[in-house]
């Protein structure tokens, strides 16, 4: 399974931005997909992912109410849609995958099976 995270790039707080992560592979829609990210000096952590057969969503504390993903099953592709940035939000954002993961598993990074490059979004205040 590869995945190929985008849509990184520099917004005002406030501003809003759009990551997509396209994933290719055997069987890929039996993947659970997150997305997690890195700040300068943090170690990574959890934002949000989606359950890998029902769609359902499960967010951070940090990103509920502010980040969306979603999901387009007819390109496999996963989106993190971002509003009301914060400073604090810059970070190297990664994607990941692992089969059949549902409710907590999707955001234990060490119960990934497969990682994409990060993006860098970088929140200016």
């Amino acid at each position: 399974v590869q995945l190929q995270a985008s849509g990184g790039g520099v917004v005002q707080a406030g501003g809003s931005l759009r990551l997509a992560c396209a994933a290719s592979g055997p069987s890929i829609d039996d993947y659970g997909r997150s997305w997690f990210r890195q700040a300068p000096g943090k170690h990574r952590e959890f934002v949000a992912g989606v359950n890998w057969i029902s769609g359902t969503p499960l967010y951070a504390d940090s990103a509920k109410g502010r980040f969306t993903i979603s999901k387009d099953r007819t390109t496999n592709t996963v989106y993190l849609r971002m509003g009301s940035l914060k400073p604090e939000d810059t970070a190297v954002y990664y994607c990941a995958a692992r089969k059949y993961a549902t409710g907590w598993s999707l955001g234990d990074e060490d119960e990934m099976n497969f990682w994409g490059k990060g993006t860098l979004v970088t929140v200016s205040s």
